[in-house]
């Protein structure tokens, strides 16, 4: 044999290049063989992820308030109901601008059509005086600009006609929204 034939049959020195080549396509073509439980594992990630954001952001709103906010909201709703359900002849123009003061201005206008036109020629034509007073109130919905608070109301209601008061009990839905730090009414509906 000669110098030539030997070299020949021998291999060729590989290169760190080669060899580094060579651990790559190795590596693809695994990658390549198994593409759907890669995929799979990234999807299932991603939608997990996306599913706790989620969560977190959208459902679990209320974790941006605290106790502090929610004690907050149910004092405005329970001052507020006070304010919009007691009345008296005597006081009406105060007792109406009481409770405006406790309203946004999307309720203010139903509330002053409401009070002008109904409550208050009523109050002053039979003499009803009305008093209210919260007996329980709780937050139902609570976000950091929004609240919605059950309020148990008892009022005692009393005329020149019938002058010993008559009691009776009713149960509000009040939508509060917060508006320059301060819990106005937005909504108020009897359940």
């Amino acid at each position: 044999m000669t110098v030539d034939t030997v070299a020949a049959q021998e291999p060729a020195p590989s290169s760190p290049t080669n060899q580094r080549t060579n651990v790559i396509g190795r590596w693809m073509r695994r990658c390549l063989a198994r593409w759907r439980p890669i995929l799979l594992t990234i999807l299932l990630v991603a939608s997990i992820a996306f599913g706790a954001g989620y969560f977190h952001f959208v459902y679990r709103s209320d974790l941006q308030t605290n106790d502090a906010a929610r004690h907050q909201a149910v004092r405005a709703a329970s001052d507020g109901a006070v304010a919009l359900l007691s009345y008296s002849p005597d006081t009406l123009a105060r007792d109406f601008s009481n409770a405006k003061s406790r309203l946004t201005d999307n309720y203010l206008a139903y509330y002053q059509q409401f009070a002008d036109q109904i409550v208050g020629p009523s109050a002053q034509r039979g003499h009803i005086t009305t008093t209210a007073t919260v007996v329980k109130a709780a937050v139902s919905e609570m976000h950091a600009d929004s609240a919605v608070v059950l309020v148990f109301v008892k009022q005692q209601t009393s005329s020149k006609d019938k002058p010993q008061p008559v009691v009776t009990s009713d149960s509000l839905r009040i939508t509060l929204k917060k508006v320059n730090n301060s819990w106005l009414i937005e909504k108020c509906e009897g359940l």
